[in-house]
């Protein structure tokens, strides 16, 4: 992983500095917000996310990602520092137009996790090692994890990232998405009330 350049990122909830990294061996692109000061060895508040442009751009109802995205960006400002890292790996990392392909296996009655193994996925086909580089490069050697997703901490974890809390994330859910977080709970073990 290579950082690329930083930028300032203004945003409802305060500025942020905008990180652009690299993959050095496909060249794919990554970006970490990061907000005020971050200490080394004080637990720094942040969030992995991974792209959903449905959710995140379009404010799609499937999901909960968009939600997630922005109060994860509040919380961080609320703490008065931490980190955002936008982990560009999108429908769990199977891509856009099989997450597309998905949906409509989804449409016809299939959930997330059924969808994606009709399309020869696993249920979750991310990688969460890279993202460990990330927190490295930006010298943070502990973190309070925001997510639901005790997946996420492992993989964290075997990466070498020193998660000393999970801090829930948990956001309303809406009649079209009821189903959706019905199957993180029950198939993919997310934590999904405090």
């Amino acid at each position: 992983m290579q950082l690329i350049e930083k930028a300032v990122l203004p945003t409802p909830w305060g500025n942020f500095f905008i990180f652009g990294f690299k993959e050095k061996k496909n060249g794919k692109n990554h970006v970490a917000l990061v907000y005020g000061d971050i200490k080394k060895n004080t637990p720094t508040l942040s969030r992995v996310h991974s792209e959903c442009l449905t959710g995140d751009a379009f404010f799609s109802l499937r999901c909960d990602c968009g939600s997630q995205l922005k109060m994860s960006m509040k919380r961080i400002s609320q703490e008065g520092s931490g980190v955002l890292i936008y982990h560009r790996q999108e429908g769990r990392n199977i891509g856009l137009l099989n997450k597309i392909r998905a949906y409509a296996l989804q449409d016809k009655g299939l959930d997330t996790v059924q969808a994606n193994q009709k399309l020869g996925f696993s249920a979750d086909e991310r990688d969460f090692s890279l993202c460990a580089d990330i927190f490295n490069i930006l010298n943070i050697n502990k973190i309070r994890l925001l997510t639901n997703n005790p997946f996420k901490v492992q993989m964290l974890s075997n990466a070498g990232i020193n998660i000393i809390e999970r801090v829930p994330l948990i956001v309303e859910k809406n009649p079209k998405n009821a189903y959706y977080l019905k199957t993180k709970s029950e198939k993919m073990g997310h934590l999904l009330s405090e």
